[in-house]
């Protein structure tokens, strides 16, 4: 008969400990400690199975094939993954409730017509699965979908029904009779996880795991959950706008530097191929206090809206607020201004906004927000074919970017007849030329107050 050990956990992080602990010495939470029983057990499998015999190889003698990979149908989600899903890898999707995982995971199921696709779901029933799966208008009527929540009954059902692709939603809600805990523990999670890439790894079957977030943003469960995993993927975005984001955190057969961008429709996700024709207002009449940025997050290059406004205090208190920017790097930008340009800005109201509800930390959009904010001031348009792309320096100076072909290119896409970039993105004495868009070098916000407004203050 198996030993039985008691252990204490803690389920946020994962620490175990021999006895009851009141706070975590990992993380520093209270009372997150819970005893769990495990079957000691001699014969018990590692995370990927192996031959007993194995002797190591030269890595010369050691063949690669290039084995076809798995089309998901979302053109957004191929990119992030590098191109599909490779066989026998393990994808988690990660995100807040409602951002639309599930939505994801079902659509791409769905819409493999080549492929048979086994979703598991251990949070919605087999009813609720068939309404949801009515709105987004599936093309492949044979997915198969299973209400289990025993990872035991799982993996009997797939050696019956070789699936082509394992989809599980989620992995909190599994639970093994090895382990005698609740399910979505942090020894469950780890337990259902580890079993779960034996399977990938030994069929060749690729596995989608969706997983939840704590409060801090960060997948439940403990890292080692992200750590098995080949591929991580964090879904971003307000449930109070339409876009999603879907980063590639992790990525072993890929990079992590792509970013897919989704609109949320009735029918389900619906992939934005080009985020900068929607990220940017198409308006008749020039308004003041508006600037266009072209930034990049990760590979894509995309131009952003940045509106402005500033007005009198009507208390003593001047407000700072920004949405969807850093409110420090905000102040820090007045605090320029008012220094290096000689801008009174001490006593008004600023309020910043990024358009479209996304959130930006690329240093690139710098100028785009003085640039704003001074149009706000002299409540002069800036003509909307003009686009923004450098750093401002606490000294006042315009420091370059990096990626600035890239962002000009972008913008002369767009119709951008003109982009305003530091001076020291000139490397040497070569300029920066690009035909059907004027490039225009500064140095100091000073220029960029001549430039932009010099008619304006004569």
């Amino acid at each position: 008969m198996a030993k039985q050990k008691s252990i204490y956990v803690c389920q946020n992080c994962g620490t175990e400990s021999v006895k009851w602990i009141g706070r975590c010495p990992a993380c520093g939470e209270w009372n997150t400690y819970v005893e769990e029983r495990i079957s000691k057990e001699s014969n018990r499998p590692g995370l990927v199975e192996v031959s007993r015999n194995a002797a190591p190889k030269p890595l010369k003698e050691i063949e690669i094939t290039n084995e076809r990979r798995l089309d998901t149908g979302i053109g957004e989600l191929n990119r992030i993954l590098g191109g599909g899903l490779v066989p026998g890898s393990m994808v988690l999707l990660g995100g807040e409730p409602g951002i639309g995982k599930s939505t994801l995971a079902l659509q791409m199921a769905l819409g493999l017509n080549s492929a048979k696709v086994l979703y598991v779901s251990g949070e919605e029933s087999a009813h609720q699965v068939k309404l949801r799966s009515d709105r987004i208008n599936p093309t492949n009527q044979d997915c198969l979908i299973l209400n289990e929540t025993l990872l035991e009954n799982i993996l009997n059902q797939t050696d019956g029904v070789k699936p082509s692709l394992l989809v599980v939603d989620s992995i909190q809600t599994l639970y093994s009779e090895s382990i005698e805990s609740s399910a979505g523990s942090v020894s469950q999670v780890r337990e259902c996880a580890a079993a779960l890439l034996r399977y990938a790894k030994t069929s060749g079957v690729p596995v989608i795991l969706i997983g939840h977030i704590t409060k801090d943003g960060s997948i439940a469960g403990p890292k080692v959950l992200e750590h098995i995993v080949d591929v991580v993927l964090q879904f971003e975005g307000d449930n109070n706008y339409l876009y999603r984001i879907l980063r590639g955190v992790k990525n072993r057969f890929g990079s992590t530097s792509e970013l897919g961008i989704f609109e949320m429709r009735g029918n389900g996700l619906a992939e934005v191929p080009n985020p900068s024709e929607i990220l940017l207002s198409h308006r008749d009449e020039g308004l003041s206090g508006i600037a266009i940025s072209a930034s990049i997050d990760g590979v894509r290059p995309f131009l952003i809206e940045i509106q402005s406004l500033v007005s009198t205090a009507a208390y003593g208190t001047p407000q700072r607020s920004a949405t969807g920017y850093d409110t420090r790097r905000l102040n820090m930008l007045l605090a320029v201004l008012e220094k290096r340009a000689g801008f009174k800005l001490a006593t008004k109201d600023v309020f910043l906004n990024i358009a479209g509800g996304i959130k930006v930390n690329d240093p690139a959009i710098d100028l785009a927000v003085i640039a704003a904010i001074l149009s706000s001031t002299f409540d002069y348009a800036i003509p909307g074919s003009t686009c923004f792309a450098a750093e401002v320096g606490l000294s006042g100076e315009i420091r370059p970017v990096t990626r600035v072909d890239q962002r000009i290119q972008e913008a002369r896409k767009l119709g951008m007849e003109r982009i305003i970039v530091s001076r020291y993105n000139q490397k040497g004495n070569e300029k920066l030329d690009f035909p059907g868009i004027k490039v225009v070098t500064i140095g100091k916000v000073e220029e960029l107050v001549r430039e932009l407004f010099g008619k304006k203050e004569e």
